[in-house]
């Protein structure tokens, strides 16, 4: 208890009103051991349903439990990872990397003005503190794309308006002010730690020195030919000021992980010693995201217009492979059969989702309890994966995760 006060008066001290967008903790979800979230990229609802290059999902979404009216919120993909940890946008929207280390910048919630693709906006101010995020509309014509036809936001009939009283934190806070743990496993982390890193390919970084790398090779090796594995964009958590500066080590950079090595993905789950929270995020390879100077099983969908069509085969199979290795693994843990645990498989958004195409993601939750098989037609965004996760573990739904609109995925994670 004393632990638990002294970590929530840190916070205080470093955030303000802290609790001016905490609620009460969400009702309806059975109290949860271990979570797994296993997130994909940058593939819609229609692509990945029925599709036959995803046969370990497809076969998974029957087994367990299918979210069939599932919505990302917004674009691009680092505002829907933030969204997913902090129920909010934080005034991010784009994939811009952390403007590292800097005190001296005035925060997105602070401003009011919202970090964007268009126009284009500078390095992202390490978020912090309280203020208002951006609105999100049912159809942008303004960020990504410059124009009719307009980007679908979630169905392309919900909004949400900017939010005044913005906490900028995360799960990963209110985990450890309530005693749990937490880690962020990302393939292709360097070896170095997640620190200034904007993406590596697990070796080479954004800050390699390629000039020191003797004899030179001609052309000369640059950093555009590293492959970008890692990215920092779908790292959520790198983008907070606490996290960067270390003022709570309870939420520093210890907290984020690789999958290989001592305190990996595969030593852990394979120890049985994993964290309340295992937010894991594959590679740009294997999540389904592409790459275009990777391997032809990476290479980027040749159309990206929503329909199977559209889809580089050999990606979707590559990501199925994986998937079906992550949940193999998690099952075959000592852990999972250890108390209520949960694992869920969520898309990041429906890439460059222009009308008509909205932004509806398939999202799987399967559970060691309860109901399976059960779809559900219900109306959940990743705001509702916030607020279910955070009723699991018992700690305050957070931001948007509080709206009256935002309902809990009480079915799904087999409630009585």
């Amino acid at each position: 208890m004393k632990r638990t006060t002294l970590v929530l008066g840190l916070l205080a001290a470093l955030t303000g009103t802290v609790f001016a967008q905490e609620g009460a903790v969400p009702k309806g979800i059975p109290h949860l051991d271990h979570v797994f979230v296993i997130m994909m990229e940058n593939h819609g609802y229609r692509e990945i349903l029925h599709n036959p290059n995803a046969r370990f999902i497809n076969n998974y979404a029957k087994s367990a439990n299918l979210a069939t009216n599932y919505f990302a919120v917004a674009h691009p993909s680092l505002t829907n990872y933030l969204e997913t940890v902090g129920g909010s946008n934080f005034g991010v929207l784009s994939d811009n990397a952390p403007d590292w280390h800097n005190g001296a910048c005035a925060t997105n919630l602070s401003t009011g003005i919202p970090n964007t693709d268009i126009p284009p906006s500078s390095d992202i101010c390490p978020i912090s503190g309280t203020g208002t995020d951006a609105a999100t509309p049912a159809l942008d014509c303004t960020n990504e794309v410059s124009g009719p036809p307009c980007e679908v936001n979630l169905d392309g009939k919900a909004s949400y308006g900017a939010v005044s009283t913005t906490l900028g934190i995360t799960i990963a806070d209110q985990l450890a002010a309530a005693g749990k743990s937490w880690k962020t496993y990302q393939e292709n982390l360097p070896l170095t730690g997640p620190n200034r890193v904007d993406y590596s390919d697990g070796n080479f970084t954004n800050n390699t020195d390629f000039t020191k790398i003797n004899p030179q090779l001609t052309p000369p090796l640059t950093s555009g030919d590293i492959v970008q594995l890692y990215a920092v964009k779908h790292n959520p958590f790198a983008y907070f000021r606490n996290v960067q500066v270390g003022s709570n080590p309870l939420v520093g950079f210890a907290n984020m992980v690789g999958f290989d090595g001592s305190g990996g993905l595969w030593g852990d789950l394979a120890s049985g010693k994993v964290p309340s929270l295992s937010y894991i995020v594959p590679n740009q390879c294997n999540d389904q995201h592409g790459r275009g100077n990777g391997t032809a099983f990476c290479n980027f969908d040749p159309v990206s217009n929503g329909t199977q069509a559209g889809l580089n085969p050999a990606l979707i199979q590559l990501g199925d492979q994986v998937v079906q290795k992550l949940v193999t693994a998690i099952h075959s843990s000592p852990v999972w059969n250890r108390g209520h645990n949960a694992i869920v498989l969520v898309w990041d958004e429906n890439d460059y989702s222009v009308q008509p195409i909205i932004n509806q993601v398939v999202t799987i939750v399967d559970t060691n309890y309860g109901f399976h098989g059960l779809q559900s037609g219900q109306f959940y965004t990743h705001f509702s994966l916030l607020r279910s996760i955070e009723g699991g573990f018992g700690v305050p739904c957070l931001n948007h995760a509080c709206d009256s609109s935002t309902n809990t995925m009480s079915d799904l994670f087999g409630a009585p």
